[in-house]
């Protein structure tokens, strides 16, 4: 197939375009004039850098003629300042709901949004941990106006923390890793809860199989 894929530098993206070209597909890569692309040096990688401007990309995506959009592009940010609020809405709301429109302006069949479940607190239907899982929800409440009016196939996988080689985020294993040659101290809880971190290629596998 060929497939468009949002957040492609990240650490899920890239293990995601690792494991689709591997299985055959033609990717494009959509990423914000910033993004660092270097490492999309493959000729069934076809880089987009985004502008803002949702008419071109219309253009871009009903030339391409893509069988589906992998939607993994978010600003996390698990405590917001004040002046945070505009980026989180305008990476998790605003460039969500311009991919989505395009996508559906465009007939492309299908759409696989990544959401979280630090939507659920206390695996509540809906009660945001933070500002970050609000913005995720609050696309998804976007995205059931498009279900309603297209005949576009939508589905969110809503993930819990992940790891993996190449993790460069200040993530707990990586913490870990780094004071156990530091000798520095992590400061934790008394360890009663439950954590739910799923390894890489176990969430590349559920991606894959969607696709499929």
């Amino acid at each position: 197939m060929k497939l468009l894929i949002s957040g492609a530098t990240g650490f899920i993206g890239k293990n995601l375009v690792k494991r689709l070209l591997k299985d055959g597909h033609d990717i494009g890569v959509i990423a914000r004039p910033s993004a660092h692309l270097e490492y999309f040096n493959d000729e069934h990688i076809k880089p987009y850098i985004f502008d803002g401007d949702i008419k071109d990309l219309i253009i871009f995506l009903k030339s391409n003629n893509f069988d589906g959009v992998i939607h993994l592009a978010s600003l996390f940010l698990a405590q917001h300042q004040s002046e945070d609020i505009k980026n989180l809405i305008d990476s998790n709301v605003l460039f969500s709901a311009i991919l989505l429109e395009a996508s559906v302006k465009s007939n492309i069949p299908w759409f696989i949004n990544t959401g979280t479940f630090w939507q659920h607190f206390n695996n509540k239907e809906y009660s945001p941990v933070n500002l970050y899982a609000a913005t995720k929800q609050a696309f998804e409440d976007i995205s059931k106006y498009y279900l309603e009016t297209s005949n576009i196939n939508f589905v969110t996988i809503k993930l819990n923390d992940t790891f993996g080689p190449g993790d460069t985020r200040k993530k707990i294993f990586n913490l870990w890793m780094k004071i156990s040659k530091t000798k520095e101290e992590l400061d934790m809880s008394d360890g009663e809860q439950i954590i739910d971190i799923s390894y890489v290629d176990n969430v590349i596998e559920g991606y894959a199989r969607i696709i499929d």
